[in-house]
């Protein structure tokens, strides 16, 4: 028995930022993907998953019924029969490893749960947010529900402030296309809590604060726009003083080996890099106008194309 698959997802625009109400987009990317199984298979990682899947139901039965409840029985049952989440989305990577998990678990235990086939109003989706971000804190401590969100819908979110989110309609890809999104493999294993520990750290600094809102917040800001409009010219103009402004203010996120990698965008236009959800470590996103010259620049990395245009 396999459940329905649930994509892993990118963050292009918003990391940090969403914390502190910028805009954000988030796509679905079904290059990677999970789902849940009782096949009784017995692995090293099935078997840690299974364990993982018993403590996590234990959490759920602590969560408020008048948000959401769920089949408890079906779900202690399943479990004590070797029920695991058997998926291809890197952990630690930020590309919503957890977040297709819950959407994989809401999905088929849930009561009176919302449905991708009703009309999605914006208070569906918040709502469906806040019961995510209640079922995700067990595995980040705090999260905003956006990647399960992102998993269970499999459409792009479109962020505009905390409270108020929509399905966003993004250009269509031109599989010919010079310019391109693409993922850059770090090869380092990357952790949510203390990045996001780090970060809240640099908040209590009046300099910082007045950085992300009056730079960071701005271009990320003026990036959504520019990519849901379809202007990539502006795009990239908004993308390099995001790239620049990240690896003036957000260095502790960034792996040490990729500041000169980083710096070598900026320097030769080839292309620009963000970082991927919170850093340090897993991918890093990058952005080119022409991603042969993007390849050349970066031969000694995977490159992974997301989106072309």
């Amino acid at each position: 028995m396999k459940g329905p698959l649930f994509y892993s997802k990118i963050l292009l625009f918003g990391e940090y930022g969403i914390i502190k109400d910028s805009k954000g987009l988030s796509i679905p990317y079904n290059f990677y993907n999970g789902a849940l199984k009782t096949d009784g298979l017995q692995t090293e990682s099935s078997i840690k998953s299974n364990g993982n899947l018993k403590r996590y139901v234990e959490y759920l039965k602590g969560i408020d019924p008048e948000l959401v409840t769920f089949d408890i029985e079906a779900l202690e049952k399943d479990v004590n029969e070797g029920m695991y989440f058997d998926s291809s989305i890197p952990q630690g990577y930020g590309v919503g490893s957890s977040g297709a998990l819950v959407a994989a678990i809401y999905d088929k235990y849930a009561f009176d749960k919302i449905t991708v086939l009703e009309n999605l109003t914006r208070e569906k989706l918040m709502t469906l947010k806040s019961i995510f971000s209640e079922m995700e804190s067990f595995f980040h401590g705090k999260s905003s529900g956006l990647d399960p969100l992102n998993s269970y819908l499999s459409i792009p979110i479109l962020i505009n402030s905390k409270d108020n989110i929509e399905a966003a309609g993004i250009p269509s890809q031109k599989s010919d296309g010079k310019g391109a999104v693409f993922l850059l493999d770090s090869g380092i294993i990357g952790e949510t809590a203390p990045m996001v520990g780090i970060f809240m750290e640099k908040m209590k600094q009046e300099g910082f604060r007045n950085m992300l809102k009056n730079q960071f917040i701005k271009h990320t800001d003026a990036c959504v726009d520019d990519f849901l409009k379809g202007d990539f010219k502006s795009l990239f103009t908004n993308t390099k003083k995001l790239s620049k402004v990240a690896l003036s203010h957000f260095k502790p996120m960034i792996p040490p080996q990729f500041h000169a990698l980083w710096k070598n965008g900026l320097d030769t236009n080839d292309y620009y890099l963000k970082l991927c959800g919170s850093g340090g470590g897993g991918y890093i996103l990058g952005f080119t106008e022409d991603i042969e010259k993007a390849r050349q620049s970066l031969k000694d990395y995977k490159l992974e194309v997301v989106y072309n245009f």
